[in-house]
């Protein structure tokens, strides 16, 4: 199982990677209406920043036989990091880099580490295999979103997670 969960997510980079390399500077800078509105380069930035709390997470979850953890204040982080400055480019290269990074390291989690549990921010637990296949979910309904398709992935709201 923790191949398949493997391959989803590189499945994934694998077929998102072109659309991504598509789209120019001048359309990934575009901010969209709404003072909370994220242009795709905050977008694609903030699924950066969800690898790197994902990442965290993952491991922790795997070694420890759980995990609890902090929320993640994702629109600081994407502040922070400045991702609007930022070449297209780059940061698309850094979220496959990355999400690669994770596959590889999905594909190594033992298939009984899968039903440990993690907790974050005080949620109902959740296995291991869930938030992995959750967090492919996320990235998909993210990545439909900044790339402007019709049929965006539903995505359940912060704190609704199950075993």
């Amino acid at each position: 199982m923790p191949g398949q969960l493997a391959d989803l997510l590189r499945n994934t980079l694998a077929t998102e990677l072109p659309q991504l390399s598509a789209l120019t500077e001048t359309a990934a800078s575009e901010m969209p209406n709404g003072p909370d509105a994220w242009c795709p380069k905050q977008e694609l930035g903030h699924l950066i920043d969800s690898a790197a709390n994902n990442h965290l997470r993952f491991v922790s979850t795997s070694l420890n036989s759980g995990f609890s953890g902090l929320p993640y204040a994702q629109n600081g982080w994407v502040d922070l990091h400045g991702y609007q400055d930022k070449p297209w480019t780059t940061t698309v290269f850094f979220w496959h880099a990355y999400n690669t990074f994770l596959a590889d390291l999905i594909s190594r989690i033992p298939e009984d580490d899968l039903a440990n549990t993690c907790t974050i921010d005080g949620s109902e637990p959740c296995t291991l295999r869930f938030l992995i296949q959750d967090y492919v979910l996320h990235m998909q309904h993210h990545l439909n979103h900044l790339l402007r398709r019709d049929a965006v992935t539903p995505y359940p709201p912060a704190g609704t997670t199950t075993t």
